[in-house]
């Protein structure tokens, strides 16, 4: 009976923990408008449901993939550049649009008197993050 308790206890945690998340990207991007913003950005406004469908399908495959622990084999020569490259992208696009959204650069250039550098400003960052990231890949984890 014990077992069964804790079984249902971890069951109802488990769905309560993939609400609070679904729930949390969801509101991500309803209130930053991300999905919008790429349509327009990338100005394929007709293909905004090609882009909410992969949003979904993406988080259901990978959902099923951490569930049964699907493995994949790749060559040795992209098992490390292949998932960097698209964890990159993904997470590249994504503070782009949030600090597009948010409008952080040109509040942050103004008020620090950079108006006419704000080219190198965003190609400082990007270098930055990019050094900073490949350091720490390359590197330090090693």
């Amino acid at each position: 009976m014990t077992d069964l308790l804790a079984g249902l206890f971890m069951a109802l945690l488990g769905l309560a923990g993939g609400v609070a998340v679904g729930s949390g990207m969801v509101a991500l991007l309803i209130v930053f408008d991300l999905i919008p913003r790429l349509a327009q950005l990338s100005r394929a406004f007709r293909l905004s449901a090609v882009f909410e469908s992969a949003v979904v399908g993406g988080s259901l495959f990978w959902t099923w993939a951490d569930f049964f622990e699907w493995k994949l084999s790749l060559p040795p020569q992209l098992a490390l550049p292949l998932p960097g490259l698209l964890c990159g992208i993904f997470i590249g696009m994504l503070a782009a649009a949030l600090t597009e959204v948010m409008n952080v650069l040109p509040i942050l250039a103004k008020r620090l008197r950079l108006t006419a550098y704000l080219g190198a400003l965003v190609m400082a960052m990007v270098l930055g993050k990019t050094v900073g990231s490949l350091f720490d890949w390359l590197v330090y984890q090693w």
